[in-house]
């Protein structure tokens, strides 16, 4: 084999460390072939010490799939269009107060790019600069983990339910994220100006549950930040069924948090794993940078206007 593979936590049934690679072997197809398997199979991948930077991170998110322009990519970024740049700077940068903490550049548990019909199937994230004072880690939960998890009764219930979701960059007012005394303080210049035109973005559904295609497996495909809630139960009832299922979603003893090293590169399955990021001291600097690695599960969609029906039911008029 032309790497070394060693499991990330042996608590978990996820992840993988890949070690001895070398770039030049990225156009082997066997090796190719052997990288996307332990993706599908595992759902984050960590590779350490892989030379080459910029260049290698671009090339290795190519044996999974082909690089796209994230969509809140800025206009004025000036980095590869392969690249987007997750950057908290003290001038600028989201901070939120958890707990009476306040952190810079913090996330919730998510899903990339649930608020839209198409969701990427994952990327590359890479450290350009890390924090001087520690924090900053960023955190995996695999969601086929937490729906085999599930009792067989809840199974049952949610399996043909759907999900609406909505962009809201203000975490602190995401209605399914259960995090204590949740205050936001500041958001970067980049998300306020996003914000200011929030309502141009539709409302879109996706399933509760969706079978992994390669394997056969089921996944609880709920991103607590950015939930509405269930599809046709916006209420009481339903609203509790989602509250019940994001806690599950989120229990972090099945999480694998990621102490970050310079040499390190994460890949994660954007369609399996929830991801959260820890932040840092609001006087810190962090900067990471990710690939964006096209796809679509073929089963989002974007919510209809009351009255309107969508293609396929007017072919079946």
């Amino acid at each position: 084999m032309a790497f070394t593979v060693t499991d990330l936590d042996e608590r978990l049934s996820f992840g993988a460390r890949v070690t001895d690679l070398d770039p030049a072997t990225l156009d082997d197809p066997d090796v190719r072939a052997a990288l996307r398997d332990l993706w599908i199979d595992r759902g984050v991948v960590v590779f350490r010490g892989v030379p080459g930077g910029t260049a290698s991170q671009i090339c290795l998110s190519e044996v999974f799939g082909e690089c796209e322009v994230h969509p809140l990519r800025p206009k004025d970024a000036v980095s590869a269009p392969e690249l987007s740049d997750i950057r908290y700077l003290p001038d600028d940068g989201d901070i939120f107060e958890v707990d009476g903490d306040p952190r810079g550049g913090w996330l919730p548990w998510h899903s990339d790019l649930i608020y839209v019909d198409t969701i990427n199937h994952g990327g590359i994230l890479r450290p350009v600069r890390l924090p001087e004072h520690g924090g900053g880690d960023t955190g995996f939960i695999d969601q086929i983990g937490a729906y085999d998890a599930l009792p067989d009764d809840l199974k049952e219930r949610i399996d043909d339910l759907d999900v609406v979701y909505w962009l809201q960059l203000d975490a602190s007012t995401a209605r399914f994220v259960h995090v204590p005394n949740l205050r936001m303080i500041r958001l970067r210049n980049s998300s306020a100006r996003i914000m200011e035109n929030v309502d141009t973005f539709p409302r879109v559904v996706h399933p509760l549950v969706f079978v992994q295609a390669e394997t056969g497996r089921k996944v609880l495909n709920l991103s607590p930040w950015f939930a509405q809630g269930i599809a046709g139960m916006e209420n009481e009832e339903g609203d509790e069924l989602l509250h019940r299922l994001a806690e599950h979603a989120v229990d972090t003893s099945r999480a694998y948090v990621h102490h970050w090293h310079d040499d390190d590169m994460v890949l994660w399955d954007n369609w399996r794993m929830l991801h959260s990021a820890s932040g840092v001291h609001p006087d810190d600097v962090r900067h990471l940078q990710r690939t964006t690695i096209k796809g679509d599960y073929a089963l989002g969609r974007i919510e209809l206007a009351e009255g309107e029906i969508s293609h396929e039911m007017r072919l079946n008029v």
